[in-house]
């Protein structure tokens, strides 16, 4: 199993977020890389972490470049490394696929032991909004679209993801969702971040975020509800 990072500037985070990964369970551990200043990726090679540079910016083009990079695993982990999800939970994660009923996983923060703080409002409304948009075009019932997320690899190379910022994110939902695959989500336990976000830290933030997502999830339901997307033979 390979899990992969994006980093930017997650010094204050990214020992603790690696060392709560269980080894047990993880093959390669892959830390991308954006432009941090604040020695991230010296403490992530230190913990024995491979780090990737990807010097253009945005979510999904970071963890486009982690998979791109990943040694042929079987599935696939994406984790912030900001502490705010904990790794240790990774079992709970993956227990859906390793048991055959999922072929994508969705840590949800929103249905279970959120701490107080953890998420700001307008991120709750935000991602409310946006999971009841899911459920009413698409028929997948999820209540959030948190970033800890695990896949099957073959799943995630048929999907041929490719929103290079933070719609990178619910893509994945969606093209999951249209190609039929088994998405499946697990209640996680979320903290207050280390650090300042990078996108929800602000109102104007999240509402541009927000918009995007949104807009993002009808366009593909019109676009790809006749054709889908193919399954592995």
């Amino acid at each position: 199993m390979s899990v992969i990072i994006p980093t930017h500037n997650e010094a204050q985070s990214i020992e603790l977020v690696l060392a709560d990964l269980p080894p047990d369970l993880t093959t390669e551990v892959i830390v991308v890389d954006s432009n941090s200043s604040d020695g991230t990726p010296e403490i992530a090679t230190r913990m024995g972490a491979r780090v990737i540079q990807e010097p253009r910016r945005g979510y999904g083009r970071a963890c486009l470049t982690g998979l791109a990079a990943a040694s042929a695993p079987d599935v696939v982990v994406f984790l912030d490394g900001d502490y705010s999800d904990r790794p240790s939970e990774l079992p709970l994660l993956l227990a859906p696929i390793t048991e055959g009923r999922a072929d994508i996983t969705l840590g949800s923060r929103l249905r279970e032991r959120r701490s107080v703080g953890a998420l700001p409002w307008h991120q709750v409304f935000g991602n409310r909004l946006a999971a009841g948009l899911i459920r009413l075009l698409y028929g997948l019932e999820i209540s959030d679209l948190g970033p800890f997320r695990a896949g099957r690899a073959e799943v995630l190379r048929v999907l041929a993801l490719e929103e290079t910022t933070y719609g990178w994110a619910v893509e994945m939902i969606l093209k999951g969702a249209l190609a039929g695959f088994r998405v499946v989500e697990v209640p996680v336990s979320y903290y207050p971040r280390i650090g300042r976000s990078k996108i929800s830290g602000t109102l104007k933030g999240t509402v541009g975020a927000g918009w995007f997502i949104l807009s993002l999830i009808v366009r593909y339901y019109f676009r790809y509800r006749r054709a889908g997307t193919p399954r592995p033979a």
